[in-house]
């Protein structure tokens, strides 16, 4: 029997390493990362539940009382079979346990390592709206990205604690005055969607949105060019 225990412990372990392993691989874009974690999550949650719960029903079912003189005759369990019945399903779930931690480490770093390509925009929050600020100097309401770019979001408060919830692509960054926070992002797919301010941040606070628009990369730089034009107008107009 303890010839068999440690066997059993010894597998464990080595399938647990090369899972765990296989956690840290870099995904593509935060949000494919975080989506297929939670669908490894659910998935686990669900063979877990069913798997228990079938035992469940089967030891109710098969050990119940048939009238009410029955009295339980529990089998007597040799010293091995006590640690095999504990070790084995407490490293089942400790592998299962170190595999979703793995994958959420895994997940986490990749949150917070920018790539290289990225284009930045600066992100100002206030009470209570967004500004977004592009390389060239255009300075917006709306988030405009090119779809296929990594988006890198450097962001600072011009008030108090803000908190930029862009729930399509499940990243938030909290934003505080006097320090830059930072994001990145991912657009796969042309997608019209909204950020929000997910920290209380005053009266208006749900009302502190904006659009996030990802579009072709060639239809976000005619949109670039045309408000860089209309602001270099602008500037123009009032000098004059």
């Amino acid at each position: 029997m303890k010839n068999w225990v440690a066997t059993t412990l010894f597998a464990l372990t080595a399938w647990a390493i090369p899972t765990l392993a296989s956690a840290g691989e870099e995904q593509p874009a935060p949000h494919e990362a975080w989506e297929h974690l939670w669908h490894e999550l659910l998935i686990d949650l669900w063979v877990i539940g069913i798997v228990f719960g079938i035992a469940a029903g089967y030891m109710l079912f098969k050990y119940r009382a048939k009238s009410p003189e029955d009295v339980g005759n529990p089998p007597t369990l040799s010293k091995g079979q006590v640690w095999a019945w504990a070790l084995v399903p407490v490293f089942l779930f400790m592998a299962d346990d170190f595999y979703l931690a793995a994958k959420g480490w895994s997940l986490w770093n990749l949150q917070r390592t920018v790539p290289e390509n990225s284009m930045e925009v600066k992100v100002t929050g206030m009470q209570w709206s967004w500004e977004f600020e592009y390389e060239n100097g255009v300075i917006s309401d709306t988030l405009m990205v090119p779809v296929g770019r990594p988006i890198v979001l450097r962001m600072s408060s011009s008030d108090v604690l803000h908190s930029f919830g862009l729930h399509a692509y499940r990243v938030k960054e909290d934003l505080m005055p006097g320090r830059i926070t930072y994001l990145w992002f991912m657009p796969n797919k042309p997608l019209k969607t909204f950020v929000t301010c997910t920290e209380y941040c005053g009266m208006a606070h749900a009302e502190m949105q904006s659009d996030v628009i990802a579009v072709p990369e060639e239809q976000f730089n005619e949109w670039l060019e045309k408000e860089a034009a209309e602001a270099s107008a602008s500037r123009e107009g009032s000098e004059s």
